[in-house]
């Protein structure tokens, strides 16, 4: 009987065309460096839009933190303007405020227009006053309240009127939305990171029951179970590196594709949603931590599949 001859550690290398390798080559071949790269391919994907959303949040969050709105309700436009001038006068003297901004009636007439037709400019719909208010510090509920204070002493009756609302209150369930969708990325990173470990161990079990009467054969003759696992995990490595390698490529072209769709929009808060070069350095280090992977799993299935040889 011709058993395969084993690189073990500190022995003659066999000598070439007298033996055969334990594990077959040209394992890229086979399913799983396919099905690793799919997997990788959704990790980076996953991981991509979970540090957009991420980003987005934080960049909509810092923009909005000292923002501030000031509503004014008059049905006479005159009086409106008049009010709107006043609010603006009254905030613009405190400390607290760093800018004043009234928004013109036109800009909010081409704001409102996509949803109340034409009937916006003909002054058949009453358009309230805004007036926008930049804060130096964050629009915290007493920094609010301390506003509204100010505007009841300083307009008296008209004080009702007006309605001070923070902008980062209006997108609190956007952010909770935001929140939610980095969460469900993080699951599915996990559960397809358990997808790979099981691919991973589905194939060395495989490989180790084809292979099973030659492993106790050179068993008897003194290799030792490490030498045997580093033959299993040479094969585990190969094929994990080549579909990391695959699936990384698959999916930096899948997110370079997204990220023109996302481009091409121009504008509002998908610009605050774009990924920096520490992000890229994370999905960069996915692939290496899935080939660590395969390798953690398959010398844990080699090393218990070996302790059924006992």
């Amino acid at each position: 009987m011709k058993l395969p001859a084993l690189p073990f550690p500190g022995r003659n290398p066999p000598v070439a065309g007298n033996s055969a390798p334990l594990l077959p080559e040209g394992r890229t071949k086979g399913p799983i460096p396919w099905v690793i790269a799919i997997l990788i391919a959704l990790v980076v994907v996953a991981a991509a839009g979970g540090l957009a959303l991420r980003n987005l949040a934080e960049d909509a969050r810092g923009d909005l933190a000292g923002a501030l709105t000031v509503q004014i309700v008059e049905a006479d436009p005159a009086a409106r303007a008049a009010l709107a001038e006043q609010v603006g006068t009254v905030l613009g003297r405190r400390d607290a405020v760093r800018s004043v901004r009234i928004v013109p009636e036109s800009e909010l007439e081409a704001l409102l227009e996509p949803w109340l037709g034409a009937g916006v400019e003909s002054g058949e719909v009453p358009i309230p006053a805004l007036v926008d208010v930049e804060l130096r510090g964050p629009a915290s509920r007493d920094n609010v309240e301390a506003l509204r204070a100010v505007l009841a002493q300083a307009l008296e009756g008209d004080a009702s009127k007006t309605r001070i609302d923070a902008q980062s209150d209006w997108l609190e369930p956007v952010y909770d939305a935001l929140a939610a969708l980095q969460y469900l990325a993080l699951v599915l990173i996990v559960l397809i990171g358990a997808a790979t470990a099981a691919a991973v161990w589905l194939s060395a079990r495989s490989a180790f029951a084809n292979h099973r009467d030659t492993v106790e054969v050179i068993h008897l003759l003194g290799a030792s179970d490490a030498q045997v696992t580093r033959v299993f995990q040479r094969s585990v490595l190969r094929d994990a590196a080549i579909g990391a390698g695959i699936g990384l490529v698959i999916g930096f072209a899948a997110v370079w594709l997204l990220g023109q769709q996302f481009d091409a929009l121009d504008g509002g808060m998908t610009q605050g949603g774009g990924l920096g070069v520490t992000d890229w350095l994370v999905i960069a280090l996915i692939p290496v931590a899935a080939v660590a992977l395969s390798l953690l799993t398959a010398r844990i299935t080699i090393g218990l599949a070996l302790r059924s040889l006992l």
